[in-house]
């Protein structure tokens, strides 16, 4: 996405974030477009016909209406048809992970994927989730484990565009370049 773009997205999810904010909806409204954004990305019809040019503003404004006029909030149904009355349904999954990030820095939380060669039991989610929170200095981090058999031991962790890399394949790119540059 152009930098132009993720600032628009961020607009959205700015004005939508100080609503619900005021109103203490943050999670509630999370969960109403981490759904939203699940079924946009998920149904490629939709998606075509959210971006098709030739499709009325009104026709789009129906459909979302009809698909999520009663399953999300008031706050958040206003916010997908302002954008599409404006052409900017193209960065609804964008303007939901800026919401979540707004969310997350509110509440003092944040998301983390784990990569690993094999699925982590809770305790060392829950270890590497303090370790990390800690260093972050954030209440509390969320973690998602990703199997990654590339890895071959060891574990890199994402959070936000920071990586972490403790893999041991990670360790031996590392040593390929320290060679080569030597």
């Amino acid at each position: 996405m152009s930098k132009d773009k993720e600032v628009v997205a961020k607009r959205y999810a700015a004005a939508l974030f100080e609503v619900v904010r005021e109103r203490n909806a943050l999670d509630q409204v999370e969960k109403e477009l981490v759904s939203v954004k699940s079924v946009i990305q998920e149904n490629d019809q939709l998606l075509t016909i959210l971006n098709h040019p030739k499709i009325s503003i009104d026709d789009k404004k129906a459909l979302l209406s009809k698909l999520f006029g009663n399953q999300v909030s008031e706050a958040v149904h206003n916010t997908l048809l302002l954008m599409v009355d404006r052409k900017r349904e193209a960065m609804i999954p964008s303007m939901v992970e800026q919401y979540i990030r707004l969310a997350n820095e509110e509440r003092g939380v944040a998301d983390a994927t784990v990569y690993s060669v094999r699925i982590l039991t809770e305790d060392e989610q829950q270890a590497i989730s303090k370790t990390f929170a800690e260093r972050l200095n954030v209440k509390e981090l969320r973690v998602e484990n990703v199997i990654d058999q590339d890895l071959v031991g060891g574990i890199k962790v994402k959070i936000g565009n920071r990586i972490f890399d403790g893999s041991v394949s990670g360790k031996l790119n590392r040593i390929q370049r320290q060679l080569v540059s030597e």
